[in-house]
């Protein structure tokens, strides 16, 4: 209630009309980078009010997926998905006659790449690569958002998907867990955690971890892979025309070169805004740009959106605990029990016990297009996530037991 009477106050529950000249924006973007653009519209357009409601891009996608109930103008986010998987609902204006924009309502702003953060000067030993991240030296010491709660987590774990397959991409999210310290509750949390010591290495966006944290320092993984930040103008806007104005000013060159201001630090879109910036373009950036077979697939990630959600809490997110639990009584038997099968048993903790055809074809399904809420559930959906749970805990708690076994043997 209390949240819903500060929105009142702000007026974003008032009806469309009742502020004519006033423009609503739905984003997971910072305010380090929102604001700047909201202080420059307000100066182009005398008399305009913008209204911003940051959420994270998850619960953002799912309120829109309901309906744009509360007249929202823009949508504003760095999920590629996102805008497929909300376009597919016809979420957006293809009608709205933004120049900026595509036939299908909305446009790319901005490129990101994923990677990981830590402390500068801090005494943490920097990781090269995405493999290095498995070392022991990061037992206890790696923080992410689980992607049911972060545009961001999901891109990554997507990525990892794509670019290793499916048993390759989770085997090494199962793999991490064993580093793990925490999964936080959205992504600002993972830069929060390591400016409190909670953990060493964050896996975030490079944007959550630049300028507007400037304690934090930032890798980009390697080959690094580019995700395209875009806007879009929503079907039921309330303000259409001002929310073309926002669009075609944030992909004007203007809007562009305003992305470098070291205050933002984003990489904008624009080739010719980025071959002017140069050096000031990172070099993993440059060269991603330069590679065209590291694209990312947002359609195929948006096909099967809620089910890696899904997936990823019931096995990483709420088994996490468990799962560090068990990595070190296996690693208690090293040198006290058969190698063969300490080996099989890792094994099966790195398995994803749910196939890739499955989750296809539940994405042919009418439910596909749920990305969290899980309350009210269609009856499909609900029995094949029990199956899932299943599944996932018969495998843990089958390492469990074997493990058990096999300290009774070693005692």
């Amino acid at each position: 209630m209390a949240f819903a009477l500060s929105l009142l106050l702000l007026g974003l529950l008032a009806p469309p009309d009742a502020h004519a000249n006033t423009l609503r924006i739905l984003t997971s973007m910072p305010p380090a980078l929102t604001e700047p653009y909201v202080e420059e519209i307000e100066r182009i357009v005398p008399g305009l009010e913008v209204l911003v409601l940051n959420k994270n891009t998850v619960s953002a996608v799912e309120e829109l997926l309901r309906g744009n109930q509360r007249a929202f103008d823009v949508f504003w986010a760095s999920a590629p998905e996102a805008f497929e998987l909300l376009s597919r609902q016809g979420a957006f204006a293809t009608d709205s006659g933004c120049a900026a924009l595509r036939p299908d309502g909305f446009a790319p702003f901005a490129i990101s790449s994923v990677g990981w953060a830590f402390l500068r000067g801090g005494d943490t030993v920097v990781p090269r690569t995405w493999d290095e991240l498995l070392s022991p030296v990061y037992r206890g010491q790696i923080g992410m958002a689980p992607p049911s709660r972060s545009g961001t987590s999901h891109m990554m774990v997507e990525r990892f998907l794509q670019v290793r397959g499916w048993a390759g991409g989770w085997g090494y999210f199962l793999d991490l867990t064993e580093n793990m310290s925490t999964i936080t509750s959205r992504s600002f949390g993972v830069t929060d955690g390591i400016r409190n010591g909670r953990f060493g290495v964050g896996l975030t966006i490079d944007f959550l971890a630049g300028t507007s944290t400037p304690e934090l320092d930032f890798r980009y993984g390697e080959p690094a892979i580019l995700f395209p930040a875009q806007i879009g103008v929503l079907a039921g806007s309330g303000n259409p025309d001002r929310a073309c104005d926002f669009v075609d000013f944030v992909t004007s060159e203007a809007g562009q070169r305003l992305l470098l201001d070291p205050a933002i630090g984003r990489i904008p879109i624009s080739d010719k805004v980025r071959d002017e910036a140069g050096d000031r373009i990172p070099a993993a950036i440059r060269a991603a740009v330069r590679s065209q077979w590291l694209r990312y697939n947002a359609r195929l990630a948006s096909d099967r959106y809620w089910a890696v959600n899904v997936i990823f809490d019931l096995a990483i997110t709420d088994k996490l605990d468990r799962r560090r639990v068990l990595w070190s009584r296996l690693h208690a038997l090293e040198g006290r029990v058969p190698p063969g099968e300490l080996a099989g048993l890792r094994r099966k903790m790195r398995q994803m016990p749910v196939g890739e055809q499955e989750v296809r074809t539940a994405g042919d399904s009418g439910f596909a297009n749920r990305v969290m809420d899980l309350t009210d559930l269609p009856d499909p959906q609900r029995a094949l996530i029990r199956d899932w749970e299943k599944r996932i805990e018969a495998q843990i708690a089958g390492v469990e037991a074997a493990a058990a076994r096999l300290e009774k043997v070693a005692r």
